[in-house]
This record gives structure tokens, sequence and C-alpha cells, in this order.
């Protein structure tokens, strides 16, 4: 079956406080336009992240995958590769488009599922209906405090009871911290890029009623960007 569709779909705000709405409307305008220009902007190697997610899901027996903030699918790619269905969601059609054309071009045509999606709004997937989730740097996005609150609750009820969410957020030890332009609520734009950085104590909260696995420090790209790497379970 191939199953390589496009779904558009925009659904009901899970999260009523938005601080600066204009601002989310431009992130997505301006990643499109990055993809737009750069369409090999992540290449094909996976992020490290996923490498190590992919071993923590087959270990836990997961086949289903949801990836929040897919974006040009490099590791959504790779978990196809890898023997899991992927639905990948992200609020930028022009990075999907990417995705879908790379997926088709590999013949996994009938491993992965394309969603244009603002986490910002309830998932459009029913309850207990994924076996591990995967977000890297979505969850640091230009959303507020409450948002990934309430974004983290919707993972929750998509997931199957044990499933894993793995994410990585960047911190507030990074050099962009407290640099660029502020927006509120740990919200910093550096070069046209919103990033909301997390402090140790929002992880924990994100945790609450959860089975907290790991919480593990690296860094990544040229700055270099510093980032928490936080694995958790729901339990059983």
């Amino acid at each position: 079956m191939n199953w390589l569709v496009r779904v558009r779909r925009e659904g009901k705000p899970v999260a009523t406080n938005d601080p600066s709405p204009t601002l989310a409307g431009q992130q997505r305008t301006h990643w499109d336009r990055t993809y737009r220009q750069h369409p090999e902007m992540y290449g094909e190697v996976p992020s490290q992240p996923a490498v190590a997610a992919a071993e923590r899901f087959g270990t836990a027996g997961a086949s289903r995958v949801l990836e929040l903030g897919a974006g040009q699918g490099r590791d959504a790619l790779f978990f196809a590769r890898n023997g899991f269905s992927v639905t990948a969601a992200d609020f930028s059609a022009i990075g999907l488009d990417s995705l879908a054309a790379r997926a088709a071009a590999d013949g996994l045509d009938g491993r992965v599922q394309t969603i244009v999606h603002d986490v910002r709004t309830r998932l459009p997937l029913s309850e207990s209906s994924v076996d591990a989730v995967f977000a890297h740097m979505l969850l640091c996005m230009a959303i507020s405090t409450e948002e990934i609150q309430a974004l983290v609750n919707e993972i929750e009820r998509v997931l199957v009871p044990g499933g894993v969410l793995v994410y990585t957020v960047r911190h507030t030890g990074d050099a962009h911290y407290g640099a660029g332009i502020e927006h509120g609520d740990n919200i910093f734009e550096n070069g046209g890029f919103a990033v909301h950085f997390f402090d140790r104590a929002l992880v924990d909260t994100l945790a609450d009623g959860w089975a907290l696995d790991e919480v593990h420090a690296f860094e990544e790209g040229e700055l270099p960007r510093r980032l928490w790497q936080v694995t958790q379970t729901r339990p059983a």
C-alpha cells in the first residue's frame, strides 16, 4: 500500500495564551523561505539524536513513529529506512514537499506519511495511535511555555501506554540565550530564527506524570548549539 500522502489540516488550538501570534506566522514564512532557498539545507545524514532515538525505539518494540518538526526529512527518512512506519509533521509545506520527493525517490512510499501541521493546535491523530514520538529542536521553536505543555499533553494522548518520547531542545547554557531580539518567555531571535530556550525546571515540569528516563547534554553545529536530549516514557 502506498501511503505517501499529503494531509493538510489545521486543528483547534490546544492553548489559549499565545503572547505573539504574529511571531509564529513570521517564523513559518521564514522557514518556508529558508527551505525554498536551501532545498538540501540539512543534507541526508541523520542527526545524532535520531540515531540514538531509533535504537531506543527499537528496544521498546516500537513500529509507528511520529516525527514533529520533520522539515526536509533527513531523520524521518532514516527512521523509514530502519523499518519504522513514519508520520512526518511540519508547519512548512515546502519542507515536506522535499521530504515526500526524497521518500518517493528512495522507494519509501509505503513507510512515510506527511502532515502539514502547526503544533500549537491539536494533533490530527487518534488516541494511542503511535508507539514513539521524535522531535529534534521542535519544542524549542517560537511557542509559549503554555503551548509547549499543551503539546506534550497531546503527545501523551497519541502515544500508546509505555510509548517513548525523545526530544531535543536548546537550553539556557547556549550562546544565543539572552542575545538578539527578546520576545519574552525565554524566546530570543537570532538571524531570523526564534528559539525558546529551556531551563532544567521546564524539562522536569514537562515530565510530570511520565517516567523521565534520561536528560543528556550535547552540542551540535558550528556555534556550537548547546542542547538537551530528553527521553521520557508514558506510563503503561
